[in-house]
């Protein structure tokens, strides 16, 4: 298997690739959801999530900056090479998804937006236009959007910091929203969000020039995009006392800069998304480039995004978190504490960590309704990833 070596990309570049990936309506929009809880408990609740989750994509990170593997071709370390195409369609699947999702999100907002400035209702053209420009993104290729996106991002930054300066040098008009949402569930909106990048973050980390700071600014690049993301959802939906999206940009007063940051930020965020789907496809068939499958797959979200109704998001989120957090359970421990490092060619399937990945995920549906301090995610990938060490070191596995 050849490992994906072909560029080297620096730290700053990979700091704005994620701060860029963490710009986005749907951070924002989860963010909103925690208005319940109040704003301090839900800046506590938004922080200790994020951690969480940032010590967790370290991890992860780390694995492929260290090995020059895709995140689902780092997963034939532990469930072998056709255990790891259940995870590359699995995968394909829920970033097809999140495509769609973030077309249709991005749209409806800029929409609302464009119907109040300017009195343009078109949801279509502004969907296709958000696909057009991700599929730009795609065909520029990491290497050369490096300096592009870093610009893009950088004004986008620019941009949040004066919507969190319109938003919070207001009055709040309320102290928390009516509704009910517990300081667990909380921490796990917070969390899960963070886990839904677990197996895309090894597809850029392989590339980066120096292992640990390039891996470290990757997530810290996400940690402070996606916690200044939530806070803004949070504050602004107590600020102007609704989690609609579009009313909270409508109410900041910004105008063509709030049009701006929903455009750019759903371009930025949901071209990783695209992309890593063309990067998963190549550990199925290495024949086919990825930029080409990424605009394929594109075209596909898109399509899903016209002609189907895009609901339950929160029961997305949730069936992201169960598929992954036992999945690296495993590998963090066959990784970190076990010390295998490198793929076993000869391994087509480990049934037998294939098997307790999914009792991994039948418990976190199971305990759904459960209350824990830190959410369900961290409570299965810790579980599962106990289970399986001690499994393994019945059966006399060492270093």
């Amino acid at each position: 298997m050849k490992k994906s070596n072909v560029f080297q990309t620096s730290s700053v570049s990979q700091f704005f690739l994620w701060f860029g990936a963490a710009v986005s309506i749907a951070e924002i929009l989860t963010g909103a959801l925690i208005a319940p809880l109040g704003f301090t408990k839900g800046v506590q609740a938004i922080l200790i999530g994020h951690v969480v989750g940032a010590i967790v994509l370290l991890l992860a990170g780390v694995i492929s900056a260290n090995s020059r593997l895709s995140s689902i071709e780092a997963t034939r370390i532990s469930f072998g090479r056709i255990g790891s195409y259940s995870f590359s369609l699995l995968n394909i699947t829920q970033l097809i998804g999140w495509t769609a999702v973030m077309i249709v999100s991005g749209s409806i907002v800029f929409n609302g937006i464009t119907l109040k400035l300017f009195n343009i209702n078109n949801e279509l053209l502004w969907s296709v236009v958000i696909a057009v420009f991700i599929i730009l993104w795609i065909a520029l290729g990491i290497k050369r959007l490096s300096k592009l996106n870093s610009v893009v991002v950088g004004l986008l930054f620019v941009f949040c910091l004066i919507l969190t300066y319109v938003i919070f040098s207001g009055e709040s008009k309320v102290t928390a929203l009516v509704g009910e949402m517990s300081f667990g569930t909380a921490v796990e909106l917070s969390t899960v969000m963070s886990l839904s990048w677990l197996p895309l973050i090894g597809d850029y980390t392989r590339h980066v020039k120096q292992k640990r700071a390039g891996t470290f600014a990757s997530v810290a690049g996400y940690f402070l995009g996606s916690s200044l993301m939530y806070v803004i959802g949070l504050g602004g939906s107590l600020y102007v006392g609704t989690s609609d999206i579009c009313v909270i940009l409508l109410a900041s007063g910004l105008g063509v800069m709030a049009l701006l940051i929903v455009f750019f930020s759903t371009v930025t965020t949901t071209f990783l998304d695209a992309y890593s789907a063309g990067v998963s496809f190549r550990n199925l068939s290495v024949k086919w480039d990825e930029r080409l499958v990424a605009i394929v797959f594109t075209l596909i979200g898109l399509a899903i995004a016209i002609l189907s109704p895009v609901s339950a998001y929160e029961s997305f989120l949730y069936l992201i978190g169960s598929v992954f957090a036992p999945l690296y359970g495993i590998l963090f421990v066959d990784y970190f504490l076990l010390g295998k490092r490198k793929i076993n060619e000869q391994l087509n399937i480990h049934v037998g960590n294939i098997l307790l990945w999914a009792v991994g995920v039948a418990s976190y549906h199971l305990l759904l309704n459960v209350e824990l301090p830190l959410g369900n995610s961290l409570a299965i990938l810790i579980g599962v990833g106990i289970i399986h060490f001690i499994i393994c070191k019945l059966r006399g596995i060492r270093r």
